[in-house]
């Protein structure tokens, strides 16, 4: 992790996308799938911001309206203090250079017919700032510095491991020296091993060039080992924001103390842990519901208040920097009513009830 850095680089505010659905090519929309309602994030020059949640939360969705990929429904977007929220293609085009992104599946985003120099070298024919007899040069410094060897440069992407795919990636990424680099879950197509080294590439990376990350994942492991704060999202709404670490050890919402009791991780001593497991599935985009959108699944929800007042992104008290949607951000439980799980225990999972006062 980087250490906290400058003036804000990129701004959402009460952003809104929402997808039509439709039932045939020429039929009326039926109802609209609420990908992101009302995110409202900033994104600080040198950070690196992660944004987690599990498949459908709206996290890829809300990357690729940072980067006006998607024209958004409604909010404001601005890059750098300027609002690009309704920019034309045209009018958009000169600050592509400065955000780039990096794809989940390096097996996908590379064009199979062309040699690494062709992809690494794309950006400069797009954007046109570099000569074209300087081009060959700076593609071989990229693959250098993103540690592949030059003399691959004639190479066609099938002729590569998936890590040296992604590698290749992220040279394309950097070509043009951009500002911010959305990575979509980036490392989630890997072996374990070579996450580690993407990882550490990208550290190195940020420190080189002065680098601000938006990371997108659903591994929470992983995001502890990169990120400088954290944004859980639910329902395309983010649920909490804090530092990284203020979100491990001490989460504010009952979704993201359930996302951090299923990271795997080694026992000390044999030290006991709880895990929770929430009943039920994610409720539909198309008609989320009321008050809170999580309370249908949330083990602190109550009748009257949790179904019918939705909650709003604020501090906890005392603790400025960490926000939570949560009506009962501080709520504990008695200790006899704490049931540890020990790492060498096989049997199931125990359920947490929706609607019980059960601990977190």
């Amino acid at each position: 992790m980087t250490a906290m850095a400058g003036h804000t680089l990129i701004e959402l505010e009460h952003v809104i996308k929402h997808f039509p659905v439709r039932h045939g090519v020429f039929s009326r929309a039926r109802g609209v799938v609420h990908a992101v309602d009302d995110v409202t994030l900033s994104v600080r020059k040198g950070e690196t911001l992660g944004i987690v949640g599990e498949s459908g939360c709206g996290k890829s969705t809300t990357a690729r309206l940072m980067l006006r990929l998607l024209d958004p429904t409604a909010g404001t977007i601005r890059f750098e203090g300027q609002d690009i929220s309704k920019l034309s293609q045209r009018r958009l085009r000169p600050l592509r250079k400065e955000m780039q992104m990096i794809f989940q599946d390096p097996y996908a985003s590379l064009n199979p017919r062309k040699t690494v120099e062709q992809i690494v070298s794309q950006p400069f024919a797009v954007h046109r700032g570099i000569k074209a007899r300087d081009v060959k040069l700076r593609v071989k410094r990229l693959l250098e510095t993103v540690g592949l060897s030059p003399e691959h440069s004639s190479r066609y992407p099938h002729e590569f491991s998936g890590g040296q795919r992604q590698r290749i990636g992220i040279a394309r990424a950097l070509a043009l020296q951009p500002k911010l680099i959305v990575c979509d879950e980036p490392v989630s197509a890997l072996d374990v091993s070579v996450q580690a080294q993407i990882l550490n590439l990208l550290r190195s990376l940020q420190v080189e060039f002065d680098l601000t990350y938006v990371f997108i994942s659903h591994d929470l492991s992983v995001m502890r080992q990169i990120c400088t704060r954290i944004a859980v999202m639910y329902l395309g709404r983010v649920v909490e924001l804090a530092d990284s670490e203020r979100i491990f050890e001490q989460p504010r919402h009952p979704y993201t103390a359930a996302l951090i009791s299923a990271v795997p991780r080694l026992s000390v001593n044999g030290d006991k842990r709880e895990r929770i497991v929430l009943r039920g599935d994610v409720p539909s985009p198309i008609d989320p519901p009321s008050g809170c959108v999580f309370h249908p699944r949330c083990p602190r929800s109550r009748a009257g208040r949790c179904d019918t007042v939705e909650p709003q992104l604020e501090p906890t008290p005392g603790e400025s920097s960490h926000i939570s949607a949560c009506h009962y951000p501080l709520e504990r439980w008695p200790e006899d009513q704490t049931e540890l799980l020990s790492p060498l225990d096989r049997s199931p999972d125990r359920v947490v009830e929706p609607g019980t006062t059960r601990p977190l």
